[in-house]
């Protein structure tokens, strides 16, 4: 390339990647101030109710997992019409006289006399007089979101959404890490919905990363520890539900990192365990194929769990360690 070809593409470069990189920036910090806005809200009807923030932060993020665009709405919290200003409130009247009279639900949360359904304070004070209807402890709240949902796995994640958040003391967690150690050898393509023959028929649900054995195996995001131990497909793998609905899963490990346990806290970069090639048959068996993490990922929309290709995210989370390091 001579050099006037090389001005010219370097005079439009530049301004582009300024460009980008300031659109990411400005979307970084729009994102942080939203979430510090819901984040005051939580804490503002905290001291209304009793109810501790992070119990309300977690209902609302569950809800904005399983509501379809609801990522940059202030609150994702929901409910029916006719659930909220009652059956035969027909006009949907939101004078609260009206809607106790029609034996509605919806509560006024910043004291204007009315409670409407598009006032965020008002729908986040009804969100917490409904966790709170059994009392205020964990088993009471619990009690509150079986009744809501009807779903075992909706309520555990709930509690576990409000265990992470207890534990950061924030809902602003952005951070991810790519789910090896980027400074020892690996490699890795997309082989999600490949065939796999052992145990029947079946596809990859997953991405393989090629490691030699010992290599760490860390979190890629916050979440709590759902299940660890031995699976005849996976060998000694281990389970981590995140905070968006999304179930972690970590196979054909060679070890485990020292006492972590189910119910434990992780973010991303904490230590896990290592690379093996365990699994194909009972505890203990390894070597049937090269050793390798298999990671897997999995979205709970409220009704139902289905895999999907975690290969565009782990590109993205190979980027992002990178430059963090």
């Amino acid at each position: 390339m001579n050099q006037k070809v090389f001005r010219y593409v370097l005079f439009f470069t530049i301004p582009v990647l300024f460009f980008l990189f300031t659109m990411e920036t400005d979307a970084e910090e729009n994102k942080e101030k939203l979430y510090n806005q819901r984040l005051l809200l939580y804490k503002k009807i905290e001291t209304i109710t009793n109810l501790p923030w992070y119990y309300l932060a977690a209902f609302d993020q569950y809800e904005r997992n399983i509501q379809k665009d609801k990522e940059d709405e202030l609150i994702a919290i929901t409910f029916p019409e006719e659930v909220w200003y009652g059956l035969g409130n027909i006009e949907k009247i939101d004078q609260v006289e009206a809607i106790v009279f029609y034996n509605g639900i919806g509560k006024d949360g910043n004291g204007n006399g009315k409670a409407s359904l598009k006032e965020p304070e008002d729908v986040l004070f009804t969100a917490a007089k409904l966790l709170l209807e059994n009392g205020i402890t964990e088993d009471d709240i619990k009690i509150s979101l079986w009744n809501f949902y009807k779903r075992d796995l909706s309520v555990k994640t709930v509690m576990n959404i409000a265990k992470v958040y207890r534990h950061f003391k924030t809902n602003a967690l952005f951070d991810r890490r790519f789910p090896v150690s980027i400074t020892h050898n690996y490699s890795y393509r997309s082989t999600w919905g490949h065939r796999r023959g052992f145990g029947g028929n079946r596809i990859h649900e997953g991405t393989d990363i090629f490691a030699n054995y010992g290599t760490p195996v860390i979190a890629t995001t916050y979440g709590v520890v759902e299940l660890k131990g031995w699976n005849l497909y996976g060998g000694w793998r281990i389970g981590i539900r995140d905070i968006h609905n999304i179930y972690h899963y970590y196979a054909h490990l060679n070890s485990y990192a020292d006492h972590i346990q189910i119910g434990d806290i992780v973010k991303p970069g904490d230590l896990l365990g290592s690379v093996g090639s365990t699994g194909y048959g009972p505890p203990g068996t390894a070597g049937k194929f090269p050793p390798h993490l298999h990671y897997g990922m999995y979205k709970d929309n409220g009704h139902n769990e289905w895999s999907f290709d975690p290969y565009p995210y782990l590109r993205k989370w190979e980027r992002r360690t990178k430059e963090a390091q």
